[in-house]
């Protein structure tokens, strides 16, 4: 097994369920601190059944958390999780899991887990066929899909008698895959990342205006992907029904000239330029300042013009950025991705498919070819979105950050914060 760094400083939201294998959460606890973690622990009140608040309580130095309304503490569920860099449930009984994917929130661990915004690693621990009922395999597919690390349980004697798949799963596994996590979750620390997102609206007249169908959905997963694994993002982004990610810095814009103007003022601080946005090609060469009357248009076509050509542009002013581009295809997908890496001078691109029920525009979902300018192309399955900007960031990551063409990030500290 690889060497594993430590969890110094780390703060872990240990969550115990009711199963006979909440003990092994005791032994989990005492190698977390062990290993530098700060650990707190919250417990259904099934699980005090099995091991008692007590024991938490006395290993951690902390007090636990067993119920929703302990104490006079306002919205525990809200504080538990906005202190904690993960939350780790350990053990996971069936009927956490399950309502952890269905969205349930009956009482303090499956509300946090509801509220929750950092990394999840979930252990489970269950008797039987339990793990291979039909029910339970749909849920864990739904939670890995939504970004939550479900463990595989182990093969072996179960509490019941019966030799199945159930068993907790090994104690290094699980400390490897808190490590694992918290390491992704930092792994763009010192990164400033600009990412554009959503489409633009070239005006027609005062009501009317030419605009596409992107959702910005693709672009809003990349900014917050980012900001949770430890980069300083901006997006800037197009007119969108999406709520601003956490911890983002967000500049809202609506034309295509609006667009490059804010990304051109940001670009000499960024480090890494991610642009997702559906930037117009074509706007109204003369646009009406009022509505256009039906009665008052005398059926001449609507004469259109080129917009300006921001990834280009500023791939042409770059000194240390990485960029990332993102080409929206009907046809020829991988042709049509060379020929834009080239032209445009970037680092890597995202392939993607518009047209027919694959298409990526206004999905949850998409499939991408990922195609860095050092290395083969990648096809990459459909995902949802947020799966597929962790595993963007994943891939420019370690086919762009760790080349040798990458910027030295502390030869770059003059670069001064403006925005």
């Amino acid at each position: 097994m690889s060497e594993r760094r430590s969890l110094r400083g780390a703060r872990i939201l240990l969550c115990v369920t009711g199963s006979i294998a909440a003990y092994k959460a005791v032994s989990l606890l005492r190698a977390l601190t062990r290993d530098g973690a700060e650990v707190s622990v919250v417990m259904t009140p099934s699980a005090t059944r099995f091991v008692t608040p007590l024991t938490f309580e006395t290993l951690s130095g902390r007090p636990v958390r067993h119920g929703l309304f302990d104490g006079a503490e306002t919205m525990p569920h809200l504080r538990a999780t906005d202190e904690a860099d993960l939350v780790l449930v350990a053990p996971a009984t069936a009927n956490c899991l399950a309502k952890c994917a269905l969205g349930v929130a009956d009482d303090l661990v499956s509300t946090l887990l509801l509220a929750a915004r950092c990394p999840i690693v979930m252990t489970p621990a269950m008797d039987g066929d339990m793990w291979e009922h039909p029910a339970l395999v749909s849920h864990v597919r739904a939670m890995r899909e939504r970004g939550v690390v479900v463990l595989e349980p182990e093969d072996g004697p179960l509490a019941s008698g019966l030799i199945g798949k159930g068993r907790f799963p090994a104690e290094p596994t699980v400390m490897e895959a808190v490590a694992a996590c918290l390491d992704r979750r930092r792994d763009w620390a010192g990164q400033r990342v600009l990412v554009s997102a959503g489409p633009t609206r070239e005006p027609i007249d005062a009501v009317r205006f030419v605009t596409n169908a992107s959702s910005g959905k693709m672009g809003y997963a990349v900014a917050d992907a980012a900001a949770r694994r430890g980069a300083d993002v901006v997006l800037v982004s197009g007119p969108t029904a999406l709520a601003p990610p956490t911890g983002v810095t967000t500049v809202d814009v609506l034309t295509a000239d609006e667009m490059a103007r804010e990304m051109e003022a940001r670009f000499a601080w960024a480090t890494v330029l991610v642009m997702t946005a559906a930037v117009g090609d074509f706007r109204p060469r003369r646009p009406s300042s009022v509505k256009i009357k039906k009665h008052d248009w005398d059926g001449a076509p609507l004469a259109l013009e080129r917009t300006p050509d921001i990834l280009a542009s500023l791939s042409r002013k770059r000194t240390h950025q990485i960029l990332v581009g993102f080409a929206a295809e009907s046809d020829n997908l991988l042709d049509n991705g060379r020929k834009k890496l080239r032209q445009k001078d970037l680092d890597f691109i995202v392939i993607n498919r518009v047209t027919g029920a694959d298409s990526a525009l206004g999905g949850d979902t998409s499939d991408a070819i990922f195609l860095p300018r050092h290395g083969q192309a990648m096809p990459v399955e459909r995902l949802p979105k947020r799966l597929l900007a962790d595993r963007l960031l994943d891939t420019v990551r370690d086919q762009c950050l760790t080349h040798p063409s990458a910027p030295a990030l502390e030869s770059n500290r003059e670069i001064r914060r403006i925005h």
